[in-house]
């Protein structure tokens, strides 16, 4: 057994090597000759390394490695890695050793593993075809995939079994977040452990020597690396597993911790990319949590509460602590209820890995065994599906990302273990602490008559009507945003839904307005480009009444009156403003919608083309949804007829717009408008009392902590 500082001094060494080994890769990339195309097109040929896969912006992205590239003028050949972009689904046949060529424009990459960033827009060209290797491997996570089935539980199988996680919706992805249980679907140690485990089992029935027994684990689980790709986690977990295996063969004992930091230094030797990867930093400070901390609580929780219990408590405890610094840098939240999500779900996670894995291996030549053993494992993967929708309903605590958040929570930890005499007293405060400041900065905080989500870079306003009823104007880019905010508001009936437009940014998070509520009417522009997105708000909103609004048209919702300014029923011509959809802009909904106590103007994306001509039709308003996100095509007049009170801003933060522009936020600051920022403010709701505006914001005055 190796003393604390000998295990504390092997891990410092792998730090150090990995980021002398790193820097050295760092300046070789930089220093490439693929630098000598950036800005340019080339012809290029490649090998594969990374499966493709789908990014959220639809297009597909892996990992190559570079081996020829030319032009007219210039002709190298190399080996180093770039980043692929393409959106030709053919990609996706491709499998990791093949070699293609493509003509593509080259640029520079912000991701620091690559030297280059391809963007492909012609056909791929397959050069080689998959090795036998490959072939059956890829046939074994496509035979899982396919034979898994459909819903949450047949999208979880082959995340948990072979870290595939293809079929798994952005709102399922969402719920397994929130609910802290994303690590079951990144094959890592405990997938390891469990699988080499079942292989060592097995060898008792084929080998009668240890040592035959440990080498047949050692092949099958350099198989399983290949089989569900070498990520950070998998790489750390089979170096971990590697020391573990030779330390039981020489029977010299086992030390976990110089395990951990051989496997460090190991990974990041191979691969010193994943020293900076979140991934990888997750996965070891998870272990050094077991190893460390966990074996502490169990101490200190055994003393309050049956052994066994502390047992199963201490694990996710201990593995969230350690984690949460990184944890709250990367998403800006922390899940409470995951230490019980990750409680109940962990008897599940055994068979479905186990069983699985054996399913996975029939699939390509048994499909009937694979099914029936997936038919088996489905009920376990279901009930971690609904314990993943269950626990993500929970509020979370959301801290700043980035450095700020990592600050806070890393010098919480520190302090926690430092002073673990008081660790109790410093518990009880903290949570003193946050309740108090949560509570202040509830959102929306009691009555209010008008809100806007924060959904991102899109629009979504929601006026209310009591008993938990509400307008709704456009429901912005992400459906899982849309649902939370709704949720949050108590929205579960929408008597009217207004669509300005159809671009994605106004109605791809349909489906998150539409999860259990109701809606009464639909009013739709009347042009319906772009098709993509009318054709899924058509088929979303199959049932419901669908209007074309037109000029003119005004109806009574409630105590409000809702007058319809723009568009016209036949189509319009407008010169384009800088852009994309200007034509599509300029056929917003523009409506304007008075009660007693408040009045509203909303109008899209309209641009000044529009703004001009609607002038002569509006006066001074409450409140101004600022049109197209406070970009600077703006009409100073129409904005000066308007004058609002209140002028609300619906943006993404660090967008790549430059929404809201500057010289629109001078505008209304002239006009004496209070502007409300979603990018600055987060959600905002307005409580009308006697013509008197109180302005509440998610974002409080304490603005480190909320939460929600």
């Amino acid at each position: 057994m190796l003393s604390r500082r000998a295990r504390f001094s092997v891990i410092i060494c792998a730090l150090l090597l990995g980021s002398t080994v790193m820097s050295i890769r760092q300046a070789s990339l930089a220093n490439s000759q693929i630098t000598r195309f950036f800005m340019q097109s080339a012809t290029l040929t490649a090998e594969v390394v990374t499966d493709p896969s789908k990014t959220s912006t639809g297009k597909y992205s892996f990992i190559a490695r570079a081996i020829l590239v030319n032009n007219s003028s210039i002709h190298y050949k190399l080996r180093v890695p770039i980043r692929v972009m393409t959106s030709h689904r053919s990609v996706t046949k491709l499998l990791p050793g093949q070699r293609f060529s493509a003509q593509g424009r080259i640029v520079s990459s912000k991701e620091a593993r690559v030297a280059a960033l391809v963007v492909i827009k012609d056909d791929i060209h397959i050069l080689t075809q998959p090795s036998r290797w490959a072939s059956a491997l890829g046939a074994i996570r496509l035979g899982l995939r396919s034979l898994s089935g459909d819903g949450n539980a047949g999208a979880l199988i082959p995340g948990m079994v072979l870290g595939d996680t293809s079929k798994q919706s952005a709102e399922f992805k969402d719920s397994m977040k929130r609910s802290g249980l994303t690590h079951l679907v990144a094959v890592s140690g405990a997938n390891f452990a469990l699988v080499s485990a079942f292989v060592l089992w097995l060898m008792q029935f084929l080998f009668s020597k240890m040592k035959f027994r440990l080498s047949a684990t050692a092949f099958s689980l350099i198989a399983f690396i290949a089989l569900v790709r070498p990520s950070p986690s998998v790489l750390r977990a089979a170096a971990m597993a590697a020391v573990l295996l030779i330390a039981q063969g020489t029977k010299r004992g086992r030390d976990s911790l110089p395990a951990l930091g051989f496997a460090m230094a190991a990974v990041v030797i191979v691969d010193p990319w994943q020293a900076r990867d979140a991934g990888f930093a997750l996965s070891v400070l998870a272990t050094a949590g077991l190893l460390l901390f966990a074996p502490v609580l169990i101490e200190k929780l055994s003393s309050h509460m049956p052994v066994k219990l502390a047992q199963a408590l201490s694990p996710p405890i201990a593995a969230t602590v350690f984690c949460s610094p990184i944890i709250v840098a990367l998403s800006g939240y922390l899940a409470p209820m995951s230490i019980i999500a990750n409680l109940l779900a962990a008897p599940f996670v055994a068979p479905i890995t186990i069983v699985g894995f054996i399913a996975a291996l029939f699939s390509p030549f048994a499909s009937f065994i694979s099914s029936a053993l997936i038919w088996f494992i489905r009920f376990p993967a279901g009930a971690i599906a609904l314990i993943a929708h269950w626990a993500s309903s929970f509020p979370v605590l959301t801290l700043q990302t980035g450095k700020i958040g990592f600050l806070i929570v890393a010098s919480f930890t520190l302090l926690a273990w430092l002073f673990k005499k008081w660790f109790k007293y410093i518990v009880i405060f903290t949570l003193i602490i946050l309740i108090s400041i949560t509570w202040l900065q509830r959102w929306p905080g009691g009555d209010w008559q008008v809100a806007n989500c924060d959904i991102g870079q899109g629009d979504s306003m929601v006026i209310n009507l009591g008993n938990h009823r509400g307008i709704v104007i456009d429901v912005g880019p992400d459906a899982v945003a849309e649902d939370r905010c709704l949720k949050a508001l108590g929205i579960k009936e929408i008597p009217l839904l207004i669509l300005s437009h159809f671009h994605a940014d106004h109605v791809a998070g349909l489906p998150g307005a539409l999860n259990k509520r109701t809606v009464g009417q639909v009013w739709v522009s009347v042009n319906s480009a772009p098709l993509v997105e009318s054709a899924m708000a058509g088929s979303a909103l199959a049932g419901v009444e669908m209007i074309k609004a037109v000029r003119g048209m005004s109806s009574r919702v409630g105590p409000l009156t809702i007058k319809v300014l723009w568009p016209t029923l036949s189509a319009t011509s407008f010169e384009e403003m800088p852009g994309d959809g200007s034509q599509i802009n300029n056929s917003s909904i523009a409506t304007l919608i008075t009660s007693d106590a408040f009045s509203i103007f909303a109008g899209g994306d309209i641009e000044p083309p529009v703004q001009e001509i609607l002038v002569k039709d509006v006066g001074p308003v409450d409140i101004y949804k600022v049109s197209h996100h406070g970009s600077r095509y703006q009409d100073v007049a129409f904005m000066s007829a308007l004058h609002p009170r209140i002028s609300i801003i619906s943006v993404g933060a660090g967008n790549t717009y430059g929404h809201p522009a500057v010289q629109t936020l001078e505008a209304l600051a002239r006009l004496g408008s209070e502007v409300l920022r979603t990018d600055i403010d987060g959600a905002i709701a307005v409580q009308v009392r006697n013509h008197q505006f109180t302005v509440r914001k998610a974002k409080g005055r304490f603005n480190l902590i909320r939460w929600g």
